[in-house]
């Protein structure tokens, strides 16, 4: 089955990260299924533009931090296209506090969003996927999740948890075909990390190998090439794009 022929359904595709990975995979001729939450300006406008290029895109809504919001949107995907062969789950948010000072809603959200979504929507296509007999479901972890960040005591707890996550579900369906891996970006130019201070910015890269923020489009590539024939033996494995951070 050449690119065309795929879908891939990416989550919280209308920004930053999730952009570059939605722009990546229509320049290489998938079908793309894109979710938005609450940017539905964003995620109109780069519908519009993929389908002007002369890709295939559709925007779909959901709170993925809802169990059942989840559910429906694998079902919406699947009735617009037919099938899933890539599911990108890159959504997620941040709240950030000492732990002394966080409260608990702030810890549930980041853990639904960030961690219970990622495993409600795999549950929920992963049986069209067996069906298929062939699927790869690609998880957004973090350097925080390896590492731990001092102030996101939920975030890297979430994204540790995607990383688990991801080798239990690697060893449950590799033997039908599905792949599971993830990534785990560092420090990346995003509209987030630009609004932080520049003596902020300037210490996080003095930590950086490569001293240097990594780009969304670089994090997209290691995306698309996890989701390629070329990564068909590769499995429960997590790629860090973060310039040595975390190793």
């Amino acid at each position: 089955m050449n690119s065309s022929e795929k879908v891939v359904l990416i989550t919280g595709a209308a920004t930053g990260i999730g952009k570059a990975i939605a722009e990546a995979f229509a320049k290489e001729g998938y079908q793309l299924a894109l979710h938005y939450h609450a940017s539905a300006t964003a995620a109109l406008q780069l519908e519009k533009e993929i389908n002007d290029a002369g890709g295939k895109a559709n925007i779909f809504q959901a709170d993925i931090s809802q169990y059942l919001e989840c559910e429906r949107l694998i079902k919406d995907t699947l009735n617009a296209y037919g099938r899933i062969d890539v599911l990108v789950n890159n959504a997620g948010i941040t709240d950030d506090g000492l732990i002394l000072r966080m409260n608990e809603d702030q810890f549930d959200r980041v853990i639904a969003t960030d961690l219970k979504a990622v495993w409600s929507l795999s549950k929920f296509v992963i049986r069209p996927m067996l069906k298929q007999g062939f699927g790869r479901i690609i998880n957004m972890a973090s350097a925080a999740g390896i590492v731990g960040n001092a102030g996101q005591s939920n975030y890297s707890a979430a994204k540790a948890g995607v990383i688990g996550l991801t080798k239990a579900l690697a060893r449950e369906y590799g033997a039908r075909q599905i792949t599971v891996n993830s990534i785990a970006p560092g420090f990346i130019d995003t509209a987030m990390t630009r609004k932080l201070p520049t003596p902020l910015i300037e210490a996080a890269i003095s930590t950086i190998p490569l001293n240097r923020i990594g780009k969304p489009e670089e994090v997209a590539a290691a995306v698309l090439f996890l989701a390629s024939d070329n990564a068909s033996y590769i499995s429960g494995q997590t790629l860090s794009v973060d310039g040595g951070l975390a190793m």
